[in-house]
C-alpha cells in the first residue's frame, strides 16, 4: 500500500504507509495469557527463534512495558524449563538479543 505524500513544490511523491503500531496490552498477566502459547508452540519445535520475530510474525501485542517485559517473559520460561539460550540473533536496527531454543523437557510435551 503506498501513501501519497505532496512535495513543497507542489509535486506528489508516492511513500510507504505509515506504519501501524502493535496493539498494547495493559495488564502484564493478560498478556502473558495471550502470548505464552505461541512460545510454548515455538519452544516444542526445537528451532532456535528471536522474541521480537515470534511477535511480529504472530501478530502478538505489546505488553505494558515493552522495554522491560519481554525480558522478564523469556526470563520465566527459562525459568521453568521451556527455553534455553541458543546464542545471539540480531534486531531489525542491527542491535544484539538473545536467541532461544525450546528445551527437550519442551520437546517431550509434542510426544505426550
Amino acid at each position: 500500500m503506498t501513501h501519497i505524500q505532496p512535495a513543497f513544490d507542489g509535486t506528489e511523491i508516492a511513500a510507504a504507509a505509515p506504519s501501524t503500531a502493535r496493539r498494547k496490552v495493559d495488564d502484564y498477566e493478560a498478556w502473558v495469557t495471550e502470548v505464552r502459547p505461541v512460545f510454548e508452540q515455538i519452544a516444542r519445535t526445537g528451532q532456535p527463534f528471536l522474541c521480537w520475530k515470534v511477535a511480529k510474525d504472530n501478530d502478538l501485542p505489546d505488553p505494558p512495558d515493552r522495554d522491560h517485559d519481554w525480558g522478564r517473559f523469556a526470563a520465566t520460561l527459562h525459568r521453568e524449563g521451556l527455553i534455553r539460550t541458543d546464542g545471539f540473533g540480531l534486531t531489525r536496527d542491527k542491535s544484539a538479543v538473545r536467541r532461544w531454543r525450546g528445551t527437550a523437557a519442551a520437546r517431550r510435551e509434542v510426544a505426550t
